[in-house]
């Protein structure tokens, strides 16, 4: 029964012609920035917040204020290469529109 079934599909599809290849589909980038950036970078944030807290409590408030300082400049640069991402991008459109 099962082999007829897969007998008769295969003569129906080289009646057909060849099977066409799948289209290739690609990675879908936006949805991964968004993933990252709505649910995997504020429990970054929450880890090194405890981390500053943890510190902090035990008097280590001149790691806790250089730890802070790395953290803010480090964002700052993340900040700043998604801007020059979108300042590219429009000059881009700019130029070749």
């Amino acid at each position: 029964m099962i082999a007829t079934e897969f007998v008769t599909q295969v003569a129906t599809v080289l009646q057909q012609g060849t099977l066409a290849a799948p289209e290739p589909k690609g990675i879908n980038t936006e949805g991964v920035v968004t993933f990252f950036a709505s649910n995997i970078a504020p429990i970054l944030l929450a880890v090194l917040g405890i981390i500053f807290i943890g510190r902090a409590s035990r008097g280590e408030i001149s790691k806790v204020l250089t730890s802070s300082a790395i953290a803010i400049v480090g964002l700052a640069f993340i900040a700043g290469a998604a801007t020059l991402f979108f300042v590219g991008d429009y000059l881009i459109s700019l130029i070749f529109a």
